[in-house]
C-alpha cells in the first residue's frame, strides 16, 4: 500500500497544470477519483496498520488539494490576454431579423378585431376530460354527433381536445353572465393531412352569453369580423347547418379570396381552396343550445347566447393566398421569410 501512495504522490507532483482545462483534469483524476479509491481500501488494511495508512492518505489528500488551490489562484490572477486591435473600417455584418409566423399574425389580428367589440381572451388545457370536451356540449354517450370529430384518446375518459369549446364550458361553469370572450388555441383531430386539413391545427372560438342575446347579434358580429379581416367588398352568406351545442346552427361562407374573372388560376389546377365554387367556408356558429347553458349552471330561461368557431389556418390561407396549409407547419424558411410583423404585408 505504501508503494501505491508513493506512486500517486509522484504523479501529483509531476502533473502539469497550465490552464483551466488541465486544472479540471487534475481535480477529477486525483481529488475526485484516485484518492477516494485509495481511502476505500482502508477496510482491507490490518487494524495495526490503519493509523499509519490513514496518515499517508490524508497527507496525499492535502498535497493534492494544496496543489489545486495554488494552481487555481495562479490561473485566476493571470492577466487577460490582450486582444488584437479592432478595425473600425470593417463593414458591419447585417443582422438577419426574424418575423412572426403567419399563424401568429392572423391570431393577433383576430384577437384585435374582437377585442374592439368587447371580447376578452380565455385559455384552457389541451388535454381534456370527456365532460368538458363532449358531454357538457350536448354530446350524449354514443351519440352519432361524436362521429363528426375523430378524436385522439389518451385513455377512456381523457382526450386531446378536438375544439376550444371546452374552454367555453369552463368559462360558463366558473363565471356568471354576462360573458363575452374568445378562445384561441391548438386542437387535435385524427384526420389525414392534406392541402385543406391537418391533424393539428389552431382555432379561435367565441362566446357571448347575456340576457336577450339574439341571432341578429351573432350575424352582425360576424359580418363585422369578415369585413374587418377580408375587406368591405367581401361577400358573406350563412347556410343552415347542425351542431349539437347550438340551435339554430349555421356555417358562414365568404367569397373566395383567390378567385378571379378567369377562374381559380390562383388556387391552382386542383381548385383545392374553393373547389371552383367561388365560396369558402370559414366558420361554424349558432345560438348556444339551452342544454349547454343548463349543463354549465346557467338559467336558459333567463339567458341566451351565441357561439362561433373558426380555424386560424383557414383564415391565414385566404388572407395570404396560400393554397396548401401544410406550408404552415413545414418550417420552410423560404416560405416564412415572406411574412412581416407589420399587418397587411
Amino acid at each position: 500500500m505504501k508503494e501505491k501512495v508513493q506512486e500517486l504522490t509522484q504523479k501529483i507532483q509531476d502533473f502539469q497544470i497550465i490552464d483551466a482545462k488541465s486544472l479540471e483534469n487534475f481535480r477529477i483524476t486525483f481529488i475526485k477519483n484516485e484518492i477516494p479509491e485509495l481511502m476505500g481500501l482502508m477496510k482491507s488494511i490490518p487494524n495495526e496498520q490503519k493509523k499509519e495508512f490513514g496518515q499517508l492518505v490524508n497527507g496525499l489528500k492535502n498535497l493534492a488539494q494544496e496543489k489545486f488551490d495554488v494552481s487555481k489562484e495562479k490561473l485566476d490572477n493571470q492577466p487577460m490576454q490582450e486582444l488584437p486591435p479592432f478595425d473600425l473600417t470593417l463593414p458591419i455584418i447585417p443582422n438577419a431579423t426574424g418575423t412572426l409566423h403567419p399563424l401568429t399574425l392572423i391570431r393577433q389580428r383576430i384577437v384585435d378585431i374582437f377585442a374592439k367589440m368587447g371580447f376578452s381572451v380565455a385559455d384552457g388545457a389541451e388535454i381534456e376530460d370527456d365532460w368538458h370536451n363532449f358531454s357538457a356540449l350536448n354530446f350524449p354517450p354514443n351519440h352519432p354527433a361524436r362521429d363528426m370529430q375523430d378524436t385522439f384518446f389518451v385513455d377512456e375518459d381523457i382526450v386531446l381536445r378536438t375544439h376550444t369549446s371546452s374552454v367555453q364550458v369552463r368559462l360558463m361553469e366558473n363565471k356568471k353572465p354576462p360573458l363575452r370572450a374568445i378562445m384561441p388555441g391548438r386542437v387535435f383531430r385524427n384526420e389525414a393531412i392534406t392541402a385543406r386539413a391537418h391533424c393539428i391545427f389552431h382555432q379561435v372560438e367565441g362566446l357571448y352569453v347575456d340576457e336577450n342575446v339574439s341571432l341578429v347579434d351573432l350575424k352582425q358580429t360576424l359580418y363585422h369580423f369578415v369585413k374587418e379581416m377580408f375587406g368591405q367588398d367581401t361577400q358573406v352568406r350563412f347556410r343552415s347547418s347542425y351542431f349539437p351545442f347550438t340551435e339554430v346552427s349555421a356555417e358562414v361562407d365568404i367569397s373566395c379570396q383567390m378567385n378571379n374573372p378567369q377562374g381559380c388560376s390562383i388556387c391552382g389546377g386542383s381548385k383545392n381552396v374553393c373547389k371552383g365554387t367561388g365560396w369558402v367556408e370559414i366558420l361554424g356558429c349558432g345560438m348556444v343550445h339551452p342544454n349547454v347553458l343548463e349543463n354549465c349552471g346557467i338559467d336558459s330561461e333567463k339567458y341566451t347566447g351565441f357561439a362561433f368557431g373558426m380555424g386560424i389556418e383557414r383564415i391565414a390561407m385566404l388572407k395570404y393566398r396560400v393554397k396548401d396549409l401544410r406550408l404552415f407547419t413545414e418550417n420552410d424558411i423560404r416560405f416564412l421569410r415572406q411574412f412581416s410583423e407589420t399587418w397587411g404585408n
